[in-house]
This record gives structure tokens, sequence and C-alpha cells, in this order.
């Protein structure tokens, strides 16, 4: 235990103890960091690269993070790493966009050989012999990132952005190794007769290749010696010799020691001198093609030699014939193409950024200066293309977009013309047209850089825009104007003051009117007037009213008295106003009456006044009123009598104006035009700065018109109907005319041109906006065109080729070393210049007739000096004439010259032909059509546009036309030639009509019905019936009835109080009482009833249908009398209204009165009755009833367009009856708004098709089989009923056959030696011109050469070497055949798409001595498309004496050496192993040994033969058939020797068992088995009985794998 002092000292030891530890920690890390960092311990490890950001394109930057790892694992500080071998952490990248997709892509190069997959080490599996049918292997492929254009390779990391990269690795199928497949061999080739020493040969072919490591080719030839009966005797064998010429060298020049001062030369055989002559020899200057470019002249030589039969040189001597063959000759030394150096590089072809990483292309161009010649190396590429990008410092490239000027005018007689073609204008149109717009491609300009809206682009070529052109044609539709439709004329009101307020003179107007049903429609719909007036005297706007009241008796109960009257002030609407704005004082309040007393005559009250009988008085008669009353009670004794029949009427005069109506006509309002007020303080301000916008006036006249007689003077209408003459209305902008700048000058051709013609170039602008109210106009010129400047004519190149050289032979001094000859002839060798000049033989560079030309004249040709002893021939004559008889021949000839005509060699005509006869040219042709008819075709109309729309009418479409059929035109040998020779135009024709398109004939609207209804709504039905039905492709019908007819519905409306119906008053009553002395009590009365128009002015009656039948009046009624006596009751007064909800629950009254008491004191009748208010009985209610719409009704002058729907208002009574508006009007009705709504019938519009574009070039530029093609697009498909689309959009028509020239090779010449008889030498094969017609049926015939062309400049094609075999010599054979075309197959399915086809050259041994000098065997395979799958199996022949035919047979039954598996190869000796040595014994066809005949088989254990044993008794007895199946079995000879001595012997001499043997061991076995049985069931206890358990449920045990279940 420490004391508290002495913990202290511990706690500050342990203080400083801690901060040595701590720093010696510090020196110690920074040790070991020095140490670190001196070790290189700490290492940099990079992170992975993040992504790519930036700018698209190579202007990315990717980052990664950086660690400073120590190499134990742990991180360190960044300062510990060596900061030399810090790695970069940003680097540039390419970061990937989206419109990338474009540029780049994955290639992908096809998949390599399949290889075996490699073993652990790396190395190659061996194939093994097992195999069956094909062994797994890996192929792989070339995956990388490249740039679309030139194919440069970029980063993967590109193309991943896009798609993921594709496999490089996959498995394949290597087929097991196929040997190489021969066929049979041939016969052996037959020996000839003699006695030397020959071989026969035979050959076969190679059928397939060796694929993948099979065995090559056996040896093709098999040889063998000749049998020969009889050998020559030693020395005198029988040889042929042969002279045998090798090749000729390299040409070269003469060496400087060939040639000495004296003319002789040194031979020098040695051709790989270098050293160039310097010093020509005389006869070789004149061979100069121009001055830059010597052809030089050499010589080359070969050797000669002669051959033996048995393949031995011999002496020449013994081989030479009488001419020797040539061992030197001129020749041309090879010189190479030359061309002149690269041009410097075009300019890029990408003149502006487009913001895509698509290169432009630059290119150069080099010429030919001098052909090849000679066999010298042939002209490289003249032309050279690269890639080339220079995005930074270009101008963004403009973008384009379509553009449309505004829509024109809608031309509504467009489809006028469609229905009718004969429709002219008649009046005023409307409805459904059509109206187009211009549409051209323009540069877009950004928002920020376009100036003034007012600016337009200028237009561009239309393949500029991209996607589809907006539409350049629409349906459109001109406004139909319809007049008001107004209800009839009211009836005459008061005569009252124009003005009420202003009452003036005593002069005023009676009024009617009539209201607006159907406001007008369209610009020039009409309402007519709305109100009429007639002048009349003492107006009066305010008049007194008065009621009356009963008769109240003065004294008494009868006699005089009086009625209270009650007046109300009304003004002319008859609305009640203050008395004091009545003029007069108001009528009496009291008015004298009479009460009839007891006995007194009754009257009636006066009747209403009637209506006027005429609405106007003319001269002839005044409108009257009349009123009545009746006799109700007669008089008794002493009573007051009553008055005489004239005194129950009165009459009075009404509407005593005159019929001459006034009223306010109007005209169209004018244009809207300034108002310079209005328009200063309106005025908006445009682009040019004067006002175009506001409100301005419209101005109309107005003008007072009397009926019937026209315009009188103003004031004679009241002016307070004077309809307004002036109205405010919107200006219509002005709208200034916009047209486009003008576009860009066609390009003139930078090119030369052919010919002289003059070559124009042309511009055009686009109005966009017409001008419009007084805007400003467009210019007259659109369209400008000027010609071309300094376009230059190409001129024509030609080669000029100037004459031969003389022939150049071999140098003197070689040809004397060589041949020992000095005359100057044999074969040479001829030059000459041939030089480019133009048109005005102006030298020209070669290149510039190289192009113009197929090829070039031949600069060199070989040549003879003819030597002494040659034949010489004067030139050949011109050929004789032709007569004009085709089967005329022609000739020409030459003669032998000098010493040459006294030499019989020369005078053979079969050698030296001195005439030559060739037929004479016929101008017979033969024509044949060929190929199908063409489609009609119509001739071609003048094409108008109409307001830039072609209306399919413009151009005919039907009728007469003509078809073509090309000719195919040859000469008289069946040779073709240009089909002008047969008819001008290379066609035949005939006519054809395209029969035209009939549309649905419809008559016209017939009139329409009158309406249903007489009263309230109707309808009202036109039709129009079927006159031709559309045929040919016409324009369809509309739906139609049974009847063929189609009809149309309009609702109509009639008022009801149009026509009414008129009485007069009642007669009086005409008592039935027969008794003359009683004139009281009931009868009859009547009165007549009138059906009137209410609209005329006289009043006249019209036919009573035309008024209501229900309604009808009666014209007769009962009345009575009343006898003087009787109480006497007045007229019923009206019942009361019912409220207008008919309540069942309210009740509406009537009354009477008293008016003359009875004389007895009996009551008199009820004064007043009630009844409820039943509706449709005494209560109606009435409502508003509204139509249908009507169908779309269309102007008179419209087809279709806008139209407009109707639907009309009429007033009902709740019991369905149709009554006048003014019953619903009077009860304030909600009414519906809106009467009339706009609707579109839809146009039907035809196919509109443009022309037919321009007859395309022909598909084939000669022969047979070319066809040409025009085409028209749809313009505006079909709408609506329109006339449909015809399919016929495409026409094609056969070209004319022009024959086909074209050079052909020949085939080759048999191999010319010049004068050897084997060894080297040389083919030839010449260019001929050949025509044909194009067809594989048709062979191809030779004709002038001039109709070809310039003949291609290519030595190498026309001779190649070649060589004849001499006797003795070892060569090769011919080609043999290609194989037929086979595939690679595994199982029989096909392991790939091309197949392959051998062939092969086997080598032919004609001397055994010379065979080691033999050529290889040769094999060649080529690729080929439709190639068959074969098997290969072994076939074999019958056994014949051990020994059979195996062979191998492909599945098509070709015999063939190699293809069949050897492993299954069958046996072809039978052979027995080991060999049968044992006395008597054979090799038997089982190949086991057997005995002879009468010797028995006695074998060893291992089955061998032991030896044969003598059958005793054989001699006598036939021996046993031996079955030999079983030999093998191995029997102990051991048991054999114990059943030797029985009797009964249990196995066969070959060992095996005896059949009986079977037989008693099987009887054997089953008795042991039948007397098991009978112990077992005579040993078994008996079962104890036992009663039958209760049945139990099945118990199912399901074993789960325990063993105590």
């Amino acid at each position: 235990m420490f004391s508290k002092g002495n913990l202290a000292v511990p706690c500050w030891l342990w203080r400083s103890m801690r901060k040595l530890f701590l720093l010696l920690s510090v020196l110690l890390s920074h040790a070991a960091h020095l140490e670190g960092k001196k070790d290189n311990q700490f290492i940099w490890k990079p992170g992975p690269w993040g992504r790519c950001s930036g700018d698209c394109g190579p202007g990315g930057v990717q980052s990664r993070a950086l660690w400073c790892f120590h190499v134990e694992g742990w991180t360190s500080p960044l300062s510990n790493c060596d900061e030399n071998n810090r790695p970069p952490k940003e680097r540039s990248c390419f970061r990937v966009c989206d419109w990338h997709s474009d540029l780049f892509q994955w290639e992908v190069s096809d998949w390599h050989r399949c290889v075996l997959v490699p073993a652990s080490a790396g190395q190659a599996l061996p194939r093994t012999a097992e195999c069956v049918t094909a062994q797994h292997g890996l192929q792989d492929r070339t995956v990388r990132c490249v740039q679309k254009l030139n194919r440069t390779r970029v980063v993967n990391e590109i193309c991943e952005h896009f798609a993921p990269q594709p496999p490089t690795e996959q498995a394949c199928l290597i087929p097991c190794p196929r040997d190489c497949i021969v066929s049979e061999f041939s016969p052996w080739s037959e020996c000839s007769k003699g006695c030397e020493k020959q071989l026969q040969h035979r050959t076969r072919a190679a059928i397939a290749p060796p694929l993948y490591g099979g065995s090559q080719c056996p040896n093709l030839t098999e040889s063998r010696a000749c049998d020969t009966p009889i050998s020559c005797p030693l020395g005198e064998e029988e040889y042929t010799f042969s002279l045998k010429v090798g090749p000729w060298s390299k040409c070269r020049l003469p060496h400087l020691k060939e040639i000495n001062l004296s003319g002789r030369a040194v031979l020098d055989f040695s051709s790989d001198s270098k050293e160039r002559v310097t010093f020509r020899h005389q006869s070789y200057k004149p061979h100069h093609l121009s001055k830059p470019w010597d052809l030089d002249i050499g010589y080359q030589t070969r050797q000669v030699w002669c051959t033996r039969s048995d393949g031995k040189n011999a002496m020449l001597s013994l081989c030479v014939q009488d001419s020797f063959p040539l061992t030197v000759q001129s020749c041309i030394m090879p010189k190479d193409c030359e061309t002149s150096e690269w041009s410097s590089w075009s300019p890029c072809s990408k003149t502006c950024r487009s913001g895509s990483l698509s290169p432009g292309f630059r290119s150069r161009r080099r010429n030919v200066k001098h052909v090849a010649i000679g066999g010298g190396k042939e002209c490289p590429e003249l032309l050279e293309k690269e890639a080339c990008i220079v995005e930074e410092l270009l101008q963004p490239c403009p973008r384009y977009a379509w553009r449309t000027s505004e829509w024109k005018e809608c031309q509504v007689s467009l489809l006028l013309k469609q229905q009718d073609p004969h429709w002219h204008v008649t009046g005023p149109v409307c409805g459904g047209g059509i109206q187009t717009r211009d549409v051209y491609c323009a540069q877009s300009t950004p928002a920020s850089t376009a100036q003034k809206a007012k600016e337009v682009s200028r237009p561009v070529k239309k393949t500029s825009c991209l996607g589809p052109a907006p539409s350049a044609s629409q349906l459109c539709n001109l406004p139909c104007s319809t007049d008001c439709v107004v209800s009839s004329w009211s009836a005459w009101g008061l005569c009252v003051h124009e003005s009420c307020r202003d009452p003036q003179g005593r002069k005023g107007f009676r009024l009617r009117r009539r209201h607006v049903l159907m406001e007008s429609t369209g610009p020039a719909g009409h309402c007519p007037h709305l109100v009429e007036s007639v002048p009349c005297e003492d107006p009066m706007c305010y008049r007194w009213l008065a009621s009356e009241g009963i008769c109240i008796p003065d004294h008494g109960k009868c006699g005089l008295g009086h009625r209270i009257l009650k007046a109300v002030c009304q003004n002319d609407r008859g609305e009640d106003v203050s008395g004091s704005l009545c003029p007069a004082s108001p009528p009496p309040e009291r008015m004298a009456c009479e009460i009839p007393c007891r006995m007194d005559c009754v009257l009636s009250e006066w009747t209403e006044w009637s209506s006027c009988s005429q609405s106007c008085s003319n001269k002839n008669s005044d409108g009257k009123q009349t009123r009545s009353r009746t006799i109700l009670a007669l008089a008794g004794e002493g009573g007051k009598p009553c008055p005489p029949n004239q005194a129950l009427q009165e009459y009075r005069s009404c509407n005593d104006h005159s019929c001459m109506q006034l009223y306010w006509e109007t005209l169209p309002w004018g244009p809207c035009s300034e108002d310079t007020l209005v328009t200063a303080l309106n005025a908006t301000i445009g682009w040019t700065g004067e006002a175009t916008c506001g409100v301005g006036i419209q101005t109309r006249r107005v003008f007072c018109v009397k009926n019937h007689v026209g315009q009188v003077m103003a004031k004679r209408c009241p002016d307070s109907t004077r309809p307004e003459t002036v109205r405010p209305c919107l200006l219509p902008c002005k709208k200034d005319c916009i047209v486009t700048a003008f576009s860009e000058w066609t390009p003139c051709p930078r090119s030369c041109q052919p010919g002289n013609a003059t070559v124009k170039q042309s511009r055009y602008r686009i109005i966009i906006q017409e001008a419009a109210n007084g805007g400003q106009e467009c210019p007259d010129t659109l369209f400008e065109e000027r010609e071309c400047e300094d376009i230059s004519l190409c001129p024509i190149y030609r080669w000029k080729p100037q004459k031969w050289s003389p022939c150049i032979l071999v140098p003197e001094s070689v040809r004397q070393g060589i041949m020992g000859t000095s005359e100057a002839c044999g074969k040479g060798v001829q030059t000459r210049v041939v030089s480019c000049i133009s048109d005005d033989n102006q030298s020209a560079e070669m290149m510039e007739c190289l192009k113009q030309t197929n090829g070039m004249p031949s600069l060199v040709q070989e040549c003879t000096v003819p030597c002494r002893d040659d034949c010489t021939f004067t030139v050949w004559s011109k050929f004789t004439p032709c007569s004009t008889n085709c089967e005329s021949t022609r000739s020409r000839r030459r003669q032998l010259t000098g010493k040459s005509r006294k030499k019989e060699k020369c005078q053979d005509s079969d050698l030296y032909p001195l005439i030559e006869t060739e037929l004479c040219p016929c101008d017979v042709f033969i024509s044949q059509p060929y190929g199908n008819w063409s489609d009609c075709i119509l001739p071609e109309g003048r094409r108008e546009s109409q307001r830039g729309y072609r209306v399919q009418g413009d151009s005919k479409e039907c009728g007469k036309g003509l078809r073509f059929r090309a000719i195919a035109c040859s000469d008289k040998n069946g040779r073709p030639v240009d089909p002008s020779h047969c008819r001008s135009s290379g066609y035949i024709q005939e006519e054809c009509v395209i029969p035209c398109p009939f549309d649905c004939k419809l008559s016209d609207w017939s009139s329409w019905g009158s309406c249903s209804s007489s009263c309230g709504i109707g309808v009202r039905i036109r039709s129009k019936w079927l006159k031709e039905k559309p045929y040919n492709g016409g324009r369809p019908c509309p739906r139609l009835d049974l009847k063929n007819q189609v009809h149309e519905a309009v609702p109509c409306y009639s008022e009801c109080n149009q026509y009414s119906w008129v009485v007069e008053h009642w007669s009086p009553c005409k008592i039935h009482n027969e008794l003359r002395s009683l004139r009281c009590g009931g009868g009859t009365q009547s009165r007549k009833i009138r059906c009137v128009n209410a609209a005329d002015s006289e009043g006249g009656a019209v036919d009573n249908s035309l008024c209501s039948q229900d309604e009808i009046p009666p014209a007769t009624q009962s009345c009575s009398l009343l006898c003087p006596s009787e109480c006497v009751m007045s007229e019923w007064g009206p019942w009361s209204k019912c409220p207008q909800s008919c309540d069942p629950h309210s009740t509406q009254r009537r009354t009477r009165h008293l008016l003359r008491p009875s004389l007895n004191s009996r009551t008199c009748a009820e004064d007043s009755q009630v009844r409820p208010c039943l509706l449709n009985e005494n209560c109606f209610q009435f409502q508003y009833n509204l139509t249908e719409w009507s169908t779309c009704q269309l102007s008179e002058n419209a087809t279709c367009g806008r139209g407009v729907r109707t639907r009309l208002l009429s007033c009902v009574r709740s019991d369905g009856k149709p009554v006048g508006v003014d019953k619903c009007e009077q009860r304030n009705l909600e009414k519906p708004q809106r009467m009339s709504i706009h609707c579109l019938v839809e146009c039907a519009v035809n196919c509109q098709l443009s022309g037919w574009t321009a007859w395309t070039e022909c598909s084939k530029t000669c022969g047979h089989g070319g066809q040409m093609s025009r085409a028209r697009f749809i313009i505006m498909p079909t709408q609506g009923e329109g006339r449909p689309c015809p399919t016929e959009l495409t026409q094609q028509k056969t070209c004319p056959v022009t024959p086909c020239y074209s050079w052909v090779l020949g085939n080759w010449s048999a191999c010319k030696l010049e004068g050897g008889d084997c060894g080297e030498g040389v083919q030839i094969r010449s260019l001929f011109c050949m025509v044909h017609n194009g067809s594989s049926s048709h062979s191809a015939v030779s004709v002038d050469a001039a109709l070809c062309g310039e003949m291609p400049f290519q030595d190498s094609i026309l001779k190649q070497p070649c060589s004849v075999p001499c006797p003795g010599d070892c060569h090769l054979t011919e080609w043999s055949e290609w194989s037929t075309c086979e595939l690679t197959c595994i199982n029989g399915r096909s392991f790939e798409t091309m197949g392959r086809q051998s062939r092969s050259r086997a080598f032919i041994v004609q001397s055994f001595e010379n065979q080691d000098s033999c050529p290889q065997q040769v094999l060649e395979t080529r690729p080929c498309t439709g190639g068959k799958c074969y098997h290969y199996t072994w076939k074999a022949s019958l056994w014949n004496n051990n020994e059979r035919t195996v062979w191998c047979q492909r599945s098509d039954g070709i015999n063939v050496t190699g293809g069949c598996a050897p492993q299954a190869r069958p046996a072809a000796i039978r052979q027995c192993n080991p060999a049968c040595r044992k006395p008597f014994s054979y090799c038997t066809q089982g190949g086991v040994c057997g005995c002879e005949k009468g010797y028995r088989e006695i074998m060893r254990s291992n089955g061998f033969l032991d030896y044969c044993m003598k059958v005793p008794g054989s001699e006598e007895k036939k021996a046993d058939v031996k079955n030999l199946a079983g030999k093998n079995r191995p029997v102990n000879s051991k048991i054999h020797d114990i059943f030797k001595g029985w009797s009964l012997q249990p196995l066969d001499p070959d060992g095996r068992v005896k059949i009986w043997v079977y037989g008693v061991s099987g009887g054997g076995f089953l008795i042991m088995i039948f007397l098991v049985f009978t112990s077992y069931l005579l040993c078994k206890k008996p079962k104890p009985h036992q009663s039958t358990p209760p049945q139990q449920k099945p118990l199912t045990l399901a074993y789960d794998g325990d063993l105590d279940m």
C-alpha cells in the first residue's frame, strides 16, 4: 500500500514515460517511412476511371481516385508514394452522346477457323482416331468499334454506350478429318506396236480435297511397262527424234561487247547484266515514240535441242528439218506504266459544322503519262480518297424546314366542275371548295438571329428539306347567304301620331308589323322590311276605353234606367296610362238604358263588332263592320213591342285607309371605310407606320317605297321606323403583298458542255401573302432567267497515230553470231507514235484521250521483212462493187511479184490465195415484235393548272390512246441491228381505249311539297331520283330507297291564324211551332261561315279546306223565343279563368242576370254556374314544342360544305292540339335559344392525281428485257362519295431492242512452237466484236470491229506461254473437269452454305529414266453454290475362293477412293488363323479349319482343330452334312474320350451335344418336380375350422423406411 504522498511519484513517472514513448514511436515511424521509401515499399494504386463528362465528342474529361498502399496492404498518406511515379488522375476521353449512334458501330469480322479446344498446357488436343462425326472446337473473330465513314478504329467504350459488344468466341463443331477423295482409274493407255520399251499409263482425278487434317491425295497416275512380244536386237532400237525449243529469254538490249567496230558480234547469253547500251546500232535509230519517252527495241533468244523418244538428248543433226526454228527475235523492252505526281488534295467536301461527326471527303488524282508496254507493270489507281474533318474552323450548317404561303381563296368551281364537266358560272357560288397554297423549302433561322417578321427566307431546292412536306391543298368553305324567315303580318294598329312624344298635325299612321323567325346568314343574306304603314287622319296616341256596367232602373223595377261607365286611358299599345294623357275629357260616367217590364219585348245585348271585311279601302269598296242583337222574348198585351228587323243590326265603316302601304327599303351595307375621327383614336401602327386597323363606319341607303308603285318621298314614311343608315365596323387591316426573296440562281455547269447548247440559269420567288384591303400590290416578276456566261465547250479528243516505222530486225552482229546468217530478213518489230490531239489539232495530255475512249491504238506490232526464199505479193486491190441483189458477193485480188512467180510453193493457192471473196452487205432487215404490249398511253394534252392546282379534268384521263410494242430488228443473217433500220420509232403501235368513268347521275331536286300541317309544325319533302348508275370507277350513288330515290325533309310551320273561319250574324230564330197563333217557343237559326286568308287585304273567301276542319263553327243552332209570360234571363257571361296549374280543387264561374220577370210567381232559372277546373276539358296548359333538327340544308348554289340545321318552335295545348305561338308567349314560357346550328355536308372530292412523270431511263442499256416506266401520284385522296383513285399509278413500256455490242475473247489457239516439234511456245487468242440481243438463249455473232469502238489495250490477256511435251518427257495432263459441288455435312445436315469443287492435273511418265524430273501433280479447289451432301459407304462383291472386291461408293453411285472410314473397311480376303496344316484339313467359308469329306473334326478345348479322324464306312455311306457355326465353342477332348466307347454317343463329331440328350434331361427334370409336389400334398396338415371374422376396413401400410413396421 502507498500513502497519498508517495502516489504522486508514480503518476509523474508515468506521464514522463508516456511522452517518451510517444516521441520514440514518432521517431520509429519516421525511420520506417524513410526506410520504406528507400526500399520502395509504398506503391500507387489508382481506382477505376469515372464517367466521361464535358462536351460531346473528343473534348470530354474523366478522372479517377488515387491511393498510396504499403506493399503489405495497408493504406498510407499520399506523400509516402513517389511523386515521380504518380499515375495521371485525369485524362481526356470521348464523351458519347445519343446522336453518335449514327456515326459509330461494331465491326465484326467473319468467324475464324474452328480449332480444337486447347488442353491445359495451351496445346491443341490431338485428333482422336475414334472420331465418328465431329469434335467440339472453338472459333473466334475480331470485334472492334469503328467510325462508320472511314472505318477508323476508336475505343470500344463508345460503341458499348449503344449496344453490348458482340461475342468474340463461340463453340463450333470440327468434322472428322477427311482424306482426299479421287475417282476410279481410267483404262490403260494403248501400247504402240514396236520392239522398243514402252510405258502405258492410267490416270484418275481428284473429286474432293483433303479437309480438317485428312491425308493428301494419292498418286493420280499409274504407269507400267508394255508387254512387247519381241525385244529389239541390241543397238537396233527404234527411236523417234524431236526438235525441242526452249522458252524465249527476257527482252534485253545488246551489250557493248557484242558490237565491235568491225561490225562483228561476240555472243554473250548472260541476261543478268544491268548495263545499258549507250551506243546504238544504226538500224536501231528510227523507233522513238516521243522525245521524253523512247521505246527501246531489244532482242530475245531461245535454245533449241534434239531429244530422243526415250527422253535422252541426241545430236542436233538428227532433228534438223528444212527450216531451222528462229532462235533470236526483236522485242520491245518492257516499260511500266508511268504516271504523274499526285495532284494536291481537293478541298474537304464538308464545308459546315453539322453537329454530327460524319467526316467529309477529299480526293486527289494523278494522270497517265505513258501506258505500260512490252509486259510492263500496269497503271496503279489514279484516284485516291480520304476522310477529312475540320469541324472547329467551320460555320454551323444551315438547317432547312418546310414553309408555306397563306391559303389562296376558296375555289368552289373546282368541285362543281368535277360533278358536271359542262358546268359554267351562272351566278354566285358557295359551299365546299378547294384551296391551295405554295409549299417550299427554306433555311430555318434561329429565333435569336431572326429579324423582323416581314423578312422571309429565300426558297431553296426541295431536296434540302427532310420529312414529309405539308399538304398543298385542302377543302374549304365559302359561306352561303340565306335570307331571313319572317312571320306573317299582324293586324293594323290604330291611327297614331308619328311620334307620340311630340304629336303634331292631324296626319298620322297606322302600322302593322312582322317579326324575324330566322336570321339571315352569310354576307349577302337579306331581311325584308318588318314594318308597313298607311297614312291616316285624326291620329290619337292615347284614348279612353270605357266598359259598361248593368242597367239599373231609375224608378221601380223596370223602365228607364242608367248604366255606370268605367273609363281607362290606354296608349297605342293597349297599356293603361294616366288619364291626363288622354286629350279629350273622359266619357260620361252614366249612360241611359231601359229595363223591359213584364209584358215588354226583350232584346239581347249588342254583339261585338265583326272583323273588318277588308284590310284597306279601295276605289270599289270600303271595309265594313257589323253588330247585331236578337229578340229574346216577345211582347205581351200592352207591352212595348219589338223593333223591326232592320233595327236589330248596325253597320259602321272600318279600315278606310288606302291599300297603298308604305315601308322603308334598305340597300346592303357598304364597305367599312375610315372615319378620320374614329381612326385617329383607334389606329394601331403597323410595319410601315401607317394606320392599318381600327374602327370605321359602314353606310347604306334607305328610301321610302310605296307598295306596287316604287320609291316615293322619304317624308311619306314614318320617320320613327326609319332604319339606321350608319353603323360602326371594324376596319380590315391592310395586308401588303409579301413575297420571298429570290432563290439563288440555279448553278451554271462547272464542267464543259458538249455542242453549242445555250445553258440558262433561273431563279424564282413565291407569293406568301396576297395584297388585301388597299395594301401594297404584288410585283409582276416572280421568275427570272438568264444565260450562263463563260460556259466552255467540251473539247473532243482523239488519238492520232503516225505512220509505222520500218520493220526493225535483230542487230546484224547478233544475228550472225547466233544464226550464222547475214541476210536481213524475217520477223521484226515496228513502232509508231500515237499522240492525243483535240478537235482543233492541238496536242493534249494522254489522259484526256483515255477518258473519252475505251483503249488506245497499239504502239507496236510484229512485221516481216521477206527473205529471198519467201513468196512476195502486191497489196490487195479494192473490193469490187456490189450489185443491189442481196445474194451477190464482192472480191479483191493480189498478184505474186518478182521471183515468187516462178517458185512452185508460191503457186499453192491454198497456202497463198490470190483472190478473196465475201458476201456483200445487205440492206434487207426483218422485224419481229418483242415483249408485251404496253399499257394504253393517252396523248399528252396541254396541262394548265388552275390557280396552282391540277384538276383531274384538265388532263385527259380516258378515251382513245395508243399502246406500243417493241420490235427486234435483225439483218438477213439474223444479226441484231438498230431498230431504226426497221421502223423509225422502234415500236409498232395500235389504238386502244381507256373506258371513261361515268358518275352516278341523279335528277335535279323536285320542288318542295306543301307543308303537311296547316297549323303549327309539319314537314316539307323534296326528292331526286336515279337517272344513270355509275360504272368504270365513276362516282358512287348516295344511299337510295327502294324506288331509287333520295329524299330530303325539312320542318315547316304554318301560322295557325293565317286561315280562319269568318262567321256572319245569326238569323232571327225560326219557330218550329206549326200553330200560326203561337209565335214563341223553340226554333232554329242559321248563319253564313266562310274561310278567309288573314293576309288578304280584300278579305275574300278561300277554299274551306285551308281552314282547320276541327274548328269549323256551326252554321245552324237551336234557339228559343220566349213567350210574353215567361221569365227572361240574359245570355251567360264568360267563364272565369282557371289558374294556369289547372288545379282540380279550383272552380270557374259564369253568371247571367234577370231581364224580365215572369207573370206568375214562378222563380226564374239560376243566375250563376260553377264547375271544377279539369285539365284538357275546360282548363288547358300550353308548352313550346320543338321539332327535331332538320337535315343539313345547303344553299341552292352549293353542293357541299357548311350548311344549316334548323328546328322550329310551335305552341301545343296540353291535349295535343297546335295553337298559335301567342298562347305560349302570353304565359311567358321559357323559349329555347338556338333554333339553327351550323353543320357540314361532306364534299364529294374526286381523287386528284398529279401529271405523269417523264419516262425513266431504260432498265437495260441494250438488248431484250429493258423496261421504261412512269408514275403519277395522289395529290388529294378521294373524299366522301367522290370518284375513287384509279389502280394504275404506274405505266410500263418495253424499250426498243437495240443490239448489244461487246468485245469477246476468242478461244486459245493451239500451242505455237514456231519451227520446233515440242517444247515451249505461245498461245494466242483474239478479241472479236460480237453482237447479241441480251438474252441468254441468243448466241452472239461476229460483226465489224468498228461497231464496238476502241479496242481495249491489254496484251496480257491475248497471249500466254504454253508447252508441248516431247516424246519421252514427263508432263502434266490437261485439267480434269470440275467435280460436282459438295458440302461438308454431319449426319446428312449441311455444315456450311458454300460448297467446294475440285479439279486436278496428273503427270504422265513416258520413260522410267525421266521420272525423277516429273512435275508435281496439281490440285485446285474453288468455292461453289448449290452443293449437295454426299455420304460414302463401303461396298463389297460376293466371296469367291475366300476373296472379294471391296470399294468405296459415293451416294450418287460414283466409285471413289477415300471418303469411307478406314476402320470400317470390310475384309477382302478370308484367311484361317492359324493356317490349316493338319492332314486332310482346309480353310472353310467361315474362316475356321475343317476336315475334308469322309473325315470328322476332333477339336481342342480352345476351339481349334486337333486332328481329322476318318469316319468308318464313309466310303459306302454318304457323309453327314456338318454345321460349322459353333466350331469355336471349346469342348474338352478328355470328355470326348470318356464317351468314346458308348454305343449311344452324346456328342456330335464336331464336339456339340446331340439333341436326344436334351430330351432325356428335360424329361428327368419334369419327373423330379412331380415327385416333390406329390410329397408336399401328402404331408400337409389340414386347417382347423374358423368362423368368418367380421369384415374390417383394409389397412393401408405406407413404408417409411423403418424395419419394425
